[in-house]
């Protein structure tokens, strides 16, 4: 349209905006207000302005090609197999393997499996040459669209240990590396930080050390996409803007290094707010997460089952989830609109400081050595413990809210009975270079003195 209906209204300045915004507060002090302040460090504001912005970084985040994606724990092949096939019915269109033993075959797992139109992403508790190596020329002669998530550092992270040691670790993955069937063979492990209780800017300045311990070692070796797998939390537009600012982030380290400025970002729902108590709250919050994942730009979505705290992986809580995806995908059009946050105000300021905040603690990182040495000498673990315990605070002021649990929570329900595994995090003893970074839930203390009372 040559006149467009934006055309008969004046421009109102952001000057107008806030003197009419103060006139109706009616002597009311604006900051303390109107202003909400966040544990990142960012002021969200009443209203976002054109003035507020000089000119945007584009960020890509398109939707139309996210893949509606589950996860399997492989234990046995034939297993595998049949659950894969059958999901592969049923709507799941992508699949994350997390392998736990090298006695395990692929070509069994995936045996009659389409393996060229589905991706498939592999995960292994373990580091083989050998295993990875069987991978490749798997996929080589199926044609399949493999990807594997080799993480070191994360391993140590979550861990407290390399899976040998440094130098054979280093030397594995340099013999993996070498591997030439896999668009991606790196992982970053960035959802280690968000389950711990890490901050959104300290998820984002780690997830850029920790890639650069990589590029630091490997440099140009690392000849393809890097991976970066994100959990989602609560803050529907804060973790749209995360993941915007991840990827950005990741372009400019890659740049200076001179490989590839594309990653893959695999994301799921964060295991933070969920609870064992009212447990079916768990599915509004993780359709909420799985739609900051999509809006975000995450190019593989992968549920939590409302049920994944207390109960072993079921047919039922995994059909639900993935039917939650479908639901965005398939009812919600989810996936008809590319870069569907690119102008909005309030997104684009929130992704720049994001991006900004974590550059600055990423800098400070490296200019003290960088990640591995702050991890070995217990820093990441004591400042992701300290945003933790700020958060936890917040909940058991009744701050931040989970509803079910410290609001509305019914006082009838009862849980003692169908567990079927520990809702909690089991402390094992054993011999660590360091501290390991767990996960750890918000409604724990609650659940612990409520589970005593039944």
């Amino acid at each position: 349209m040559s006149n467009s209906l934006f055309n008969e209204f004046e421009s109102v300045f952001a000057s107008q905006w806030k003197q009419k915004i103060q006139v109706d507060l009616k002597g009311a002090d604006y900051n303390q207000t109107l202003l909400t302040a966040t544990q990142e460090g960012i002021d969200i504001t009443p209203f976002y302005h054109s003035e507020n912005f000089g000119t945007t970084t584009a960020i890509a985040t398109k939707t139309t090609n996210w893949k509606v994606t589950q996860r399997i724990v492989v234990k046995d092949a034939q297993e595998a197999n049949r659950n894969i096939k059958d999901i592969l019915t049923r709507g799941a269109e992508s699949i994350v393997l997390v392998i736990t033993s090298t006695d395990i075959s692929i070509s069994e797992i995936l045996a009659d499996v389409d393996v060229q139109g589905v991706p498939i992403h592999i995960e292994m508790t373990f580091l083989s040459v050998s295993y990875c190596t069987d991978i490749n020329a798997f996929a080589k002669t199926t044609s399949a669209s493999i990807t594997i998530g080799i993480d070191l550092v994360g391993n140590l992270a979550s861990t407290g240990n390399w899976f040998e040691s440094l130098p054979k670790d280093h030397e594995a993955l340099e013999e993996i590396l070498k591997l030439d069937a896999f668009e991606s063979t790196l992982t970053i492990h960035v959802d280690t930080y968000q389950n711990a209780g890490a901050t959104m800017v300290q998820q984002l300045a780690y997830a850029l050390s920790h890639a650069n311990e990589y590029l630091n070692h490997f440099g140009s070796k690392i000849t393809n996409k890097i991976t970066f797998h994100v959990s989602v939390g609560t803050h529907y537009f804060f973790e749209i803007a995360k993941l915007r600012a991840l990827r950005h982030l990741w372009c400019v380290l890659a740049k200076e290094y001179n490989v590839t400025q594309k990653c893959t970002i695999i994301a799921s729902p964060s295991k933070r707010n969920k609870t064992l108590y009212d447990y079916n709250v768990n599915m509004l919050r993780t359709t909420t997460e799985c739609m900051s994942a999509v809006l975000g730009g995450a190019d593989f979505v992968y549920n939590l089952p409302y049920d994944a705290l207390y109960h072993h992986e079921n047919e039922f809580g995994d059909r639900i989830s993935r039917n939650q995806l479908r639901i965005l995908k398939d009812e919600s059009y989810f996936d008809k609109t590319d870069n569907p946050t690119e102008g909005s105000y309030y997104i684009e300021s929130i992704t720049q400081q994001l991006a900004e905040k974590a550059l600055t603690l990423f800098k400070d990182i490296e200019a003290t050595g960088g990640f591995l040495k702050q991890l070995k000498e217990g820093t990441i673990q004591r400042k992701i413990k300290e945003s933790d315990a700020k958060e936890q605070a917040l909940f058991d002021d009744g701050k931040e809210i989970l509803l079910g649990t410290n609001k509305y929570p019914n006082p009838e329900d009862r849980m003692k009975d169908d567990l079927e595994i520990t809702p909690f995090a089991e402390n094992e003893v054993r011999k660590v270079l360091v501290i390991p970074i767990n996960v750890r839930r918000l409604a724990t203390k609650i659940e612990k003195e409520r589970l005593k009372k039944e």
